[in-house]
């Protein structure tokens, strides 16, 4: 690659992220109810997918957790959104679920391979039913009303949301604390012989994740009139971001934006259109990219760079 074409590069990438932001940040001005209602819903699945990335990407650790961090996100919007002003709920969603990650990264990230993943998925259940437990023994109830907040502002607080959010993973995926955790996810055994604390670094970025997805949880809630224990805390909201990921791929920070804004796409358009084939497509979709796709769309994306660059070298 000459120089003018790296320089070309540095200018080209951050102009285009500028171009994007502009519009995204200014998309209730001319774009239709229904349209800010979608990309709201993609961005949801972008902040959930990009969150998981951080901590499962480097370190290999599978978690299935995300719908237990975006749940308690969901009921601290549910319980306080009548009490408190919206953006203090939401950074309180966001506390109580990096705080929830905490206690069970520091339990649980001992455990290694199946048996975390395992553990994780289970977590989404028992928070589940303790809490319709809770519900219907204690209240009477099962499930809350949630405070309704208008969709532009609910738009607005998501974009705010996933800049942060794409400005952390870029900033640990540059740093010494990136590296470390990579070195975890290549050989845990060898990081820790060098001086890595393993166990803290791993429960530091797992709370982190977690903090955005339980943000996330907080402003969504406040679009459906009502939530219980089997909406928040759907395990839908678990595989959905690890189906997205390995979709898009996860070598660069971009993939798992790019497949989980494909992904929930395809599944608004399904679900409206083809609503009993939805699942059907979704795993034939899945099939083709694990079978054909093992990189995700960045690994191809990246052999049609190396074959765009072969050629321009044989023909120079």
């Amino acid at each position: 690659m000459s120089v003018s074409r790296l320089e070309l590069r540095k200018v080209w990438v951050p102009g285009s992220l500028l171009i994007v932001l502009l519009l995204l940040a200014t998309l209730s001005l001319y774009a239709s109810a229904y349209t800010v209602i979608l990309i709201t819903s993609i961005l949801m699945y972008v902040i959930l997918t990009t969150s998981w990335v951080i901590f499962s990407a480097p370190t290999g650790y599978i978690s299935l957790a995300t719908a237990a961090f975006f749940g308690v996100g969901i009921y601290s919007s549910a319980i306080l959104g009548t009490e408190l002003p919206l953006l203090i709920v939401i950074l309180i969603g966001g506390l109580a679920s990096s705080c929830l990650a905490l206690l069970v990264g520091a339990l649980t990230l001992r455990l290694r391979g199946i048996y975390f993943t395992v553990f994780t998925f289970g977590l989404v259940e028992l928070i589940k039913h303790l809490l319709l437990w809770y519900e219907i023994k204690y209240t009477g109830t099962r499930g809350r009303f949630v405070i309704l907040v208008d969709n532009n502002t609910i738009y607005s607080i998501m974009l705010i949301i996933l800049v942060i959010l794409l400005l952390t993973a870029y900033f640990i995926k540059r740093s010494k604390f990136g590296l470390a955790l990579r070195s975890i996810g290549e050989y845990e055994d060898a990081a820790a012989h060098i001086g890595v604390n393993v166990n803290v670094l791993k429960t530091i970025t797992f709370a982190i994740s977690a903090a955005f997805m339980g943000a996330t949880g907080a402003i969504m809630a406040t679009r459906w009139t009502y939530v219980d224990p089997y909406i928040a805390f759907k395990p839908l909201f678990s595989f959905m971001p690890v189906l997205m990921a390995i979709f898009g791929g996860m070598g660069q920070l971009y993939g798992p934006v790019l497949g989980a804004t494909i992904f929930a796409y395809l599944e608004e358009v399904l679900i409206t259109k083809f609503p009993y084939y939805y699942m059907l497509t979704i795993g034939l979709v899945l099939l083709i990219v694990i079978f054909y796709l093992p990189d995700g769309l960045i690994g191809l994306i990246q052999k049609w760079r190396e074959k765009g660059l072969g050629k321009q070298h044989a023909n120079p």
